[in-house]
């Protein structure tokens, strides 16, 4: 079974819980999920199933959307209403003060991941180190948010629209935001609604799911469907079998530039393999084959 299927995830269960659900529905093991989800959060997990698993690192790049609700005059170790608390005050922000703060949260910058997170140190999870109170020093990382707008504001609660980049930390958001507003918050609610090309009207809630494998397979986007941002070339049978053997093909016209990635498709428009500029001008190598 190959393609996506793209779950909404419920709160309290983690990415890995929904991974290991699909497998029992769909009874298939090759089934990963292209961006973590905390088990506070909700919303859109694609999981890539089959074939698909060997695009999961394409799938996982693209931006996202949130819609987060933070609470002001709370802090936590976490980040959010989940973890142990570390402050509280009874502060509330005017909203000219949010606004301000929040345009300083847009853009381009590093953002420091929390320590509370699956990021790796020394080879050991961030989260495990900060568990048995170990000091953990994580190194900011390149991000972007190109939307960060204010949906609803009640004085000690804001409800937040966010496009972000891969990577991205929607809890450090909501530390970083109390920090400058001088309350102190953390992250209360959070829901994807879109990861890249998957969108929160194509999900299916797993008790739709649940017990029913014809039925999940309804809902699955097959590999044809996938990247749709990438150019493609459609190849001849003959270009056809060389991929299959891993052998470079013609570009078919398309710019040679290095490190562009082309969807390879056959005679009938099937996906059948990723491709990259070749070794030789005018060439397309099969970087990634799906036949």
């Amino acid at each position: 079974m190959d393609g996506v299927l793209v779950v909404d995830k419920p709160r309290g269960l983690t990415s890995h819980d929904v991974v290991s659900a699909a497998r029992r529905i769909l009874k298939e093991r090759r089934i990963g999920h292209t961006g973590t989800l905390d088990p506070l959060a909700t919303g859109v997990l694609p999981l890539a199933c089959g074939r698909a698993t060997r695009l999961v690192r394409f799938l996982s790049a693209s931006d996202k959307d949130y819609e987060a609700t933070i609470r002001f005059g709370l802090t936590t170790d976490t980040y959010d209403v989940t973890g142990t608390e570390t402050s509280r005050c009874d502060r509330q922000p005017a909203r000219s003060d949010l606004e301000t703060a929040m345009a300083g949260l847009r853009g381009h910058y590093e953002q420091v991941p929390p320590a509370y997170s699956a990021k790796k140190v020394g080879g050991r999870r961030a989260y495990e180190m900060a568990r048995e109170e170990e000091p953990v020093e994580l190194r900011p990382v390149p991000v972007t948010v190109s939307r960060a707008e204010i949906l609803r504001f009640s004085g000690d609660r804001v409800t937040v629209a966010i496009t972000c980049s891969a990577g991205f930390y929607v809890r450090a958001l909501a530390h970083s935001l109390g920090q400058t507003l001088g309350t102190g918050a953390c992250l209360e609610e959070l829901r994807r609604t879109r990861s890249g090309e998957f969108r929160i009207d194509a999900a299916a809630s797993l008790d739709a799911l649940q017990d029913d494998a014809e039925q999940a397979a309804g809902w699955m986007l097959p590999l044809d469907g996938l990247l749709s941002w990438m150019p493609a070339v459609r190849l001849t049978e003959e270009g056809r079998l060389r991929v299959s053997h891993g052998r470079a093909v013609d570009r078919g016209g398309l710019d040679d530039e290095p490190g562009t990635w082309v969807r390879m498709l056959d005679e009938q428009g099937r996906l059948i393999a990723l491709g990259q500029p070749g070794a030789t001008p005018g060439s397309l190598h099969p970087a990634v084959v799906l036949i």
